[in-house]
């Protein structure tokens, strides 16, 4: 299961990388984080090792590699502690992903692009919000509500 999240986030990064790359970003395979929820570790991981290739490709050097990473494993740990079986846990759980990938890859593009925090904060929780609270939080729950997946 990790490989394919892994393969899927990166194919996802780098197909559409004209919005996955950059100050404003939009990375639509985020929309994977949520999954963490219920399937815990595996997405975890899959989606940290599909970043680390992802942003190989991205080129914005080893702080993206790294941090996006670290970014994407924290986060979906957090929302797998987090998250649960009320609908306010998951609602909470994906929150808590976008404020964990918002700080850490918001604070660290501000140094790569030389701008205010302010500036990659606001990038990146936009495409963040759109991506894990709007797309993943709905994948989460079609998944859940047509008992395809259970926590």
């Amino acid at each position: 299961m990790t490989t394919i999240f892994a393969a899927l986030y990166a194919i996802g990064v780098i197909v559409l990388a004209p919005i996955s790359f950059g100050i404003y970003q939009v990375r639509v395979a985020d929309a994977l984080l949520p999954l963490a929820i219920i399937l815990g570790v595996p997405v975890a991981l899959g989606t940290s090792l599909g970043c680390v290739i992802a942003n190989i490709y991205g080129g914005l050097g080893l702080i993206d590699i790294i941090g996006g990473a670290i970014a994407n494993f924290l986060a979906c740990l957090l929302a797998a502690y987090i998250g649960g079986e009320s609908f306010t846990k998951r609602i909470v759980g994906c929150l808590v992903e976008t404020l964990t990938i918002t700080v850490i890859v918001g604070g660290y593009l501000s140094v790569i692009f030389n701008v205010p925090v302010e500036t990659g904060v606001i990038g990146v929780l936009v495409g963040s919000i759109i991506s894990i609270n709007i797309l993943g939080f709905t994948i989460l729950e079609v998944l859940l509500r047509g008992n395809i997946v259970r926590k």
